[in-house]
């Protein structure tokens, strides 16, 4: 599988309120090179991309399975745990999961992850004076 890097930002949720509405308003214009996925917090981060889930990933790109039950099988972990932890992962844009012949197949979309954040960045509107 080729290399795809997810660029993240951490921005808190009253910031990225704040960016949306600008967004919709046509006050601020994200650049190119934002990222295009947030999280609200360093802590929410790391619990999405735990050591766990991220030795999740490699089983799912090394062993390509067929469905969850698949994966459940591979993993032994519980099919309600997996199914929350992928789909989790799939609003982030971490994985899809596709649904294939009655089953869901989940497929790893990033494999890299470039964070930034700062006390200015983790706020765009703040240039807004909103």
């Amino acid at each position: 599988m080729a290399t795809r890097v997810l660029k993240v930002g951490i921005i808190s949720k009253k910031n990225y309120i704040k960016r949306t509405l600008a967004i919709a308003k046509g006050d601020y214009k994200p650049r190119k090179d934002e990222p295009k996925v947030w999280f609200e917090s360093v802590k929410s981060m790391s619990q999405v991309l735990s050591n766990e889930n991220q030795e999740l990933l490699r089983i799912i790109i090394d062993n390509k399975p067929n469905s969850i039950t698949d994966l459940e099988r591979i993993t032994q972990r519980k099919k309600s745990n997996l199914s929350r932890t992928l789909k989790t992962m799939e609003k982030y844009g971490i994985v899809k999961l596709v649904k294939k012949e009655g089953r869901i197949v989940p497929q790893v979309q990033a494999t890299d992850f470039k964070v930034e954040f700062g006390l200015h960045y983790s706020s765009p509107t703040r240039q807004l004076s909103l």
